[in-house]
């Protein structure tokens, strides 16, 4: 049944994709006006967005971008009715709590199809594609970050539509200089989120080298003299080989070229996204405020909350955050910041999977163009971005948290679905029931910690027995 996937006509395409959106976007509005208060940073965002629009000073340790976008949410909401349960005045002015949550949940809607995109521009599959979207919308930590009035949802977003304005780049054959400025300037915006959404930029610098790296041999053994080495290396593009897969085409650009594009881009638009704030703001300067932002962070010590947590430990969740707790009667309602469990564990397997399968090839591989094939590349580009996201932390030295690892386990779910979708279109038996029983144990994870992604209530049983290891709590 899922060998058909590959010969998914356009319609059914289409019709997989939209089901992926609606599903998403039911369950990121259902009851999305509950908990009439400020849930975790909601106390920041939501207040700080508000504080643009009534004119109020105030400090925030973070670029400004998520609150802009926050901002207009309440401004259009502002028009729209709202019951009284579901009125307050916690961010400084009369608001519901729909006016500060809902653009976050409509962005989170889309954040599913725009994984089917990426996929699909990176691989041309279309099974895979509909695959990854899936998996994406079957997880608790996409979820969660979408129904709340908090920055991190945006954060993927702009990094992801960076990466497929680079893909779509890469696979048209002129190269048009206008995907590649896009590209730059979701990256700038990505880092107006936060900072660290500069690292989806370092994840593609990584495979621009690689590329070069890649080509390098041939400039040697092509190019006599050392000046048409050096033409060879600060060309625009290179026609004498153009791939259908967009990867294989870094072999064709060089790398000065580009990395200097998406930087210069990448900091003008994280320079003019400021303007706003700054104009409102005129207490310190451009320059000043960055110094301010570091500033912060570094006062900020290594253990300043109860969900503090390392990096490393992310990779098997071992310290989730509980965004809201409440109990009453032995009724517990409860939002956790958690990933689908299943889903997070066999992602961070597919990414030691192909890593070591990496290695092998690479050690066995006599020549590069061997090593580098079309699926090679595709595996590089899952572990370069998961890699680029994840290893900086080690040198962070404040209080971190687990919702600091989506842009790493995006691209791990990314492994885990090629993966799985290899396993359903295998001939042999075995690994189709592989692929079947891995998505069956997650969606039904999914269904089953789907109460404390969305603050179903739940009895105090019920709820300890979602919480499978004491740190979780």
């Amino acid at each position: 049944m899922f060998s058909i996937l590959k010969y998914f006509s356009s319609y059914w395409y289409s019709l997989s994709l939209l089901t992926i959106l609606i599903f998403s976007f039911i369950l990121r509005f259902w009851s999305l006006g509950q908990f009439n208060e400020l849930v975790f940073d909601e106390v920041y965002y939501a207040k700080f967005a508000n504080d643009y629009l009534t004119h109020k000073q105030f400090f925030n340790a973070h670029p400004p971008l998520s609150q802009y976008i926050i901002a207009i949410g309440i401004w259009l909401g502002s028009f729209l009715p709202a019951p009284h349960e579901m009125i307050n005045n916690l961010t400084g002015s009369i608001r519901s709590t729909i006016s500060y949550r809902w653009i976050n949940a409509l962005s989170g809607s889309f954040v599913p199809l725009l994984v089917s995109f990426l996929c699909l521009k990176l691989t041309l599959r279309r099974s895979y594609s509909i695959l990854a979207g899936a998996l994406i919308s079957l997880d608790g930590l996409f979820l969660v970050e979408s129904r709340y009035a908090l920055n991190n949802i945006y954060l993927v977003l702009f990094g992801l539509l960076g990466n497929l304005f680079i893909l779509h780049y890469l696979s048209t054959k002129k190269f048009p200089l206008k995907y590649l400025i896009l590209a730059g300037i979701f990256f700038g915006a990505a880092a107006c989120i936060k900072w660290n959404g500069l690292w989806f930029l370092l994840g593609v610098i990584f495979l621009f080298l690689l590329g070069y790296i890649n080509s390098i041999e041939q400039y040697y053994t092509k190019k006599t003299s050392l000046k048409s080495w050096l033409n060879a290396l600060i060309s625009t593009k290179n026609e004498e080989y153009f791939s259908p897969y967009p990867l294989n085409n870094l072999t064709q650009i060089n790398p000065i070229y580009h990395i200097l594009i998406l930087t210069v881009t990448a900091t003008v638009t994280y320079s003019i996204l400021w303007i706003p704030h700054l104009i409102m703001e005129p207490e310190y300067n451009f320059i000043e405020m960055q110094h301010q932002i570091l500033a912060y962070h570094e006062r900020i010590g290594s253990a300043v909350h109860p969900y503090c947590s390392k990096w490393y430990s992310w990779i098997l969740m071992l310290r989730p955050i509980a965004y809201y707790y409440k109990e009453s009667k032995n009724v517990v309602h409860d939002v956790h910041s958690m990933a689908n469990p299943f889903l997070l564990w066999l992602s961070s397997l597919a990414i030691v999977t192909i890593v070591i399968k990496l290695i092998i090839d690479f050690v066995k591989s006599e020549n590069k163009k061997v090593f580098l094939s079309p699926v090679n590349w595709i595996f590089v580009y899952f572990v370069f971005n998961y890699l680029a996201n994840l290893l900086p932390w080690i040198k962070v030295s404040r209080c971190i948290f687990f919702y600091h690892y989506i842009e790493s386990y995006t691209f791990s779910i990314l492994a885990l679905a090629w993966i799985v979708d290899g396993w359903l279109h295998s001939g042999k038996q075995v690994f189709k029931i592989a692929g079947v029983s891995a998505l069956v144990l997650i969606v039904l994870a999914f269904i089953f910690w789907l109460p404390i992604y969305i603050g179903l209530p739940l009895s105090r049983p019920e709820f300890n027995l979602r919480m499978l290891f004491p740190s979780w709590i």
